[in-house]
C-alpha cells in the first residue's frame, strides 16, 4: 500500500472507530422480540418488556440490571417468563455474568411475574416484609428473603441500598438506590415525564408526593432515574411526580 493511500485511508478508519465507539457507549441491545436492554454504563442496564393482561393489553416495563465483578443483581423481574428466561441466559451465557439474587420493587405482577423462572435456576427473590406479605394474600409465589424497611445489598467494592420511603404508587413500594454510580431506581412510584397517573388501584395519592419527596431529600445527587414505565430521566422525573400528586 502506498503512502499517499495510507494517508487517505487512515482518517477514514478512525471517523469509523469514532462512530463504533459512539454507538457502544448509547447501545440499545434488542436480545430478543420479548427483551431490549439499554446501557446506561459499564455497569447498569435498563431491562424492557411486555406485561400481557387479562384484558388483552400489553404495556412496556422497565427493570434494572446491576452488574460489577462478573456478578450482578436484577431488580424487577421482565414482565413475562420468555422474556425472564432470555435475560438471564444473556447474562449467564452471553456475558459470563453470576446472577446473585431478583430484587422486587413491589407486590404487582410486573415486578415479579418471571420469578418462577429465576426460582427454577436457584436464583434467590429479595423482597420487603410488607411486599411478601401481599404476594402472599395474593397467592403469588413467596420470595426468598425478606426485610423489613430497608437492605443493602454488595457487588464487591459497589453497594446498592433498597429502601422503603413510604406509600405511593403501593402501600409496599421502594426504591434501590446505587450510590457510586447516583442511580435511582424508582420502580412505578416515579413517573416519566409528561405520563398520567395510570394504575392507582392500590395507590395511596395523598402520600404520593410526600414520600417522593423525601427520596428527592435523601438523594440530592442522583444523576439517572428510571421509573416503572417510560423513558429514564433525571431528577425532573421526582419534580415530576411530586407536582403530578400535589395536593
Amino acid at each position: 500500500m502506498t503512502k499517499q493511500r495510507l494517508r487517505f485511508i487512515l482518517p477514514i478508519l478512525f471517523v469509523l472507530f469514532l462512530c463504533c465507539k459512539s454507538k457502544e457507549e448509547g447501545k440499545h441491545i434488542v436480545v430478543s422480540p420479548n427483551l431490549e436492554l439499554s446501557k446506561i454504563n459499564d455497569n447498569g442496564y435498563v431491562h424492557i418488556s411486555k406485561i400481557f393482561l387479562d384484558n388483552g393489553k400489553q404495556y412496556n416495563c422497565n427493570g434494572f440490571v446491576y452488574i460489577n465483578d462478573d456478578k450482578a443483581f436484577i431488580f424487577d423481574t421482565p414482565a413475562n417468563d420468555i422474556a425472564t428466561e432470555h435475560l438471564i441466559k444473556w447474562l449467564q451465557d452471553d456475558k459470563n455474568i453470576t446472577i446473585k439474587g431478583v430484587v422486587f420493587n413491589h407486590f404487582h405482577r410486573d415486578c415479579h411475574e418471571g420469578m418462577d423462572v429465576f426460582k427454577k435456576y436457584n436464583i434467590p427473590s429479595i423482597a420487603s416484609k410488607r411486599t411478601s406479605e401481599l404476594m402472599n394474600q395474593k397467592e403469588y409465589e413467596s420470595p426468598d428473603q425478606v426485610f423489613e424497611d430497608s437492605i443493602v445489598l454488595h457487588l464487591g467494592n459497589k453497594k446498592i441500598v433498597n429502601t422503603f420511603f413510604g406509600e405511593a404508587h403501593s402501600e409496599d413500594n421502594i426504591v434501590s438506590y446505587f450510590p457510586d454510580d447516583q442511580i435511582l431506581f424508582g420502580g412505578c412510584m416515579v413517573k416519566s415525564l409528561k405520563a398520567s397517573k395510570g394504575n392507582l388501584e392500590d395507590a395511596n395519592t395523598d402520600e404520593w408526593s410526600h414520600t417522593v419527596k423525601r427520596v428527592k431529600s435523601k438523594y440530592p445527587e442522583v444523576q439517572t432515574v428510571i421509573p416503572g414505565h417510560g423513558k429514564i430521566g433525571d431528577i425532573t422525573l421526582l419534580d415530576y411526580t411530586i407536582s403530578l400528586f400535589q395536593k
